[in-house]
């Protein structure tokens, strides 16, 4: 075997153990968004049980996958009959869409394309990536990752076109939603 091929497959192994697959820590993450209600101010929600995994390269500090899922039904915007409303057919219909997906397609420096899957409909949304920079080592040994995505989408795009005028001239729910996703991963063994 010749040197220089001995010398590749050396630097191979050793870039891959700086990449690695993360899980994403459920206790430690968070898929948020921000719409405007009646013209005049912000509802924040969230969704409480997701998954996914990720593959970063501690190395290059690249994001090289991303694949999530998050549970519809899990919506809680800290108001009951409100949740009860995003759930029904007139916007998330979870008894048909019970799930969203999330895929990232590509990274160009601090944008991620990502594909997003929502109410049976898959587009590409342009989000701002921003990394930890670094992997560290948990008190219990882990290698633990963090990132964090946000962009905004319109969800009529998505097919939730549930409105209502007010009586002001505007309209109940804004078109424009702001995502902010974080994100902390826990490399998988």
């Amino acid at each position: 075997m010749k040197l220089s091929t001995v010398i590749f497959a050396s630097m191979l192994s050793v870039g891959t153990l700086f990449a690695g697959t993360y899980n994403v820590d459920l206790d430690h993450s968070n898929v948020a968004f921000k719409v405007k209600h009646m013209m005049i101010s912000n509802v924040t929600g969230q969704f409480n049980k997701f998954s996914g995994t990720f593959n970063y390269d501690d190395e290059t500090k690249t994001l090289t996958s991303l694949n999530g899922e998050v549970d519809v039904n899990s919506i809680d915007t800290d108001n009951a009959k409100r949740d009860a409303h995003l759930k029904s057919v007139d916007f998330f219909d979870v008894a048909k869409y019970p799930s969203m997906q999330l895929t990232l397609d590509k990274v160009e420096g601090d944008t991620a394309l990502v594909k997003l899957t929502m109410h049976g409909v898959t587009k590409e949304v342009k989000m701002e990536l921003e990394t930890s920079g670094t992997v560290i080592k948990d008190p219990w040994g882990n290698s633990r990752t963090g990132l964090s995505l946000s962009g905004k989408i319109n969800r009529k795009d998505f097919g939730l076109n549930w409105n209502q005028v007010i009586e002001a001239g505007g309209v109940a729910v804004g078109e424009t939603v702001k995502i902010n996703i974080e994100i902390e991963g826990i490399l998988a063994k």
